[in-house]
């Protein structure tokens, strides 16, 4: 398995995919299969903490991109590979399989919130991908359907679905609970929004709405870091009247600090444009915390009927469903959030790519 976005500046949600399924992979493979992983090489810097057996390639990662794109037959190692980004490389002649993971289809539907060059990058992967791999494993229906819209391509589509980590499922101690409080200076109620900070997470909507007269009268908190595009909440927040008491921007935060952020929020917002799947939406409900979040089809997709749903774009409707999800939190809407969680979890995910990986060779 690649686990070269484990290294990138900002690992991100895919970041997140690749630890959590590497190590689910690992504790509990299939008969007679065993998990390595690969990077590219890394002058200096050792595997990350928790990685089974690594494997350096020769090439740094932009070395290895290229010679990938260009089809140059340099193969990770093993009889399959998982490249669970677009990242992958060609794939081979015979005796040996390759499964890519595409997470959303961001560069085709909403290419500007991506940089130029990203977004072609991207578009060109996700392609390679659904010509040449051997399957293809996607989070939501709504991928694949994008998938035959936009890339389409012979190779079989599977669905299978992310899980939320122990490490967020854990109830904290309410001691060291209130200590994670007091040192990142949470508030006693509040909005809550986690993700990379882009511009494809609508976060210029969620502050809109915040600063309206009839949204909820709560602070916004901010978790996770920093990424492209230059989006500055602090300078959101003053275009659109948010006062700056209102306004925590905690950065990247670990996830025993994020298991206490997420259970001191009245509710999570993810007012996104697109996603491919939306974890914090899954990783919310499995806490019991009320989600609001955008209509984009895959996290209408993951929330099914247990969360609130409003029109992207939309600050004030954005507005009402945050004020009457905190006013009227409902004991149902997180009975069956909860539910619906505990259906995903990264065992089942593991246990789902290695039937894919195994089907191969049937």
């Amino acid at each position: 398995m690649l686990a070269e976005q484990l290294y990138a500046p900002v690992p991100g949600g895919t970041g997140r995919y690749t630890a959590e399924l590497l190590a689910a992979l690992t504790a509990d493979p299939a008969p007679g299969w065993t998990v390595r992983a690969v990077t590219a090489w890394h002058a200096g810097r050792g595997p990350s903490a928790g990685l089974p057996a690594v494997r350096r390639l020769p090439l740094p990662r932009r070395g290895l991109t290229a010679v990938w794109e260009r089809g140059v037959p340099l193969w990770p190692g093993g009889d399959s590979v998982h490249a669970p980004t677009p990242l992958a490389p060609p794939r081979p002649r015979r005796g040996r399989r390759l499964v890519v993971t595409v997470h959303d289809t961001v560069p085709f539907t909403h290419p500007e919130t991506l940089t130029p060059r990203g977004a072609a990058w991207h578009r060109a992967a996700i392609a390679r991908a659904t010509r040449h791999a051997d399957a293809v494993v996607v989070p939501t229906a709504a991928v694949a359907a994008d998938l035959r819209r936009f890339a389409p391509g012979p190779a079989p589509v599977h669905v299978v679905g992310h899980g939320v980590p122990a490490a967020l499922l854990r109830e904290p101690d309410p001691a060291a609970a209130d200590a994670v409080a007091r040192r990142l200076g949470l508030p006693a109620g509040y909005v809550l929004a986690v993700g990379t900070v882009e511009p494809r997470k609508g976060l210029a909507v969620l502050i809109d709405a915040l600063a309206r007269p009839g949204g909820p009268d709560l602070p916004l908190v901010l978790a996770g870091p920093a990424g492209w595009g230059g989006v500055d909440p602090a300078r959101l927040a003053v275009d659109r009247g948010l006062s700056a008491g209102r306004l925590r921007v905690l950065g990247r935060v670990t996830d025993a600090d994020l298991a206490v952020v997420l259970r001191r929020a009245s509710v999570l917002a993810v007012p996104s444009l697109a996603e491919g799947f939306g974890l914090p939406v899954l990783e919310a409900m499995a806490v019991g915390v009320p989600v609001v979040h955008s209509d984009a089809p895959a996290l209408v997709e993951v929330g099914g009927d247990a969360t609130v749903v409003t029109p992207r774009g939309d600050p004030e409707a954005l507005a009402t469903a945050l004020r009457d999800t905190v006013n009227g939190r409902s004991a149902a809407l997180v009975h069956r959030a909860r539910r619906r969680a505990a259906d995903f979890t990264w065992e089942k995910a593991a246990r789902e790519v290695w039937e894919v990986h195994a089907g191969l060779y049937r």
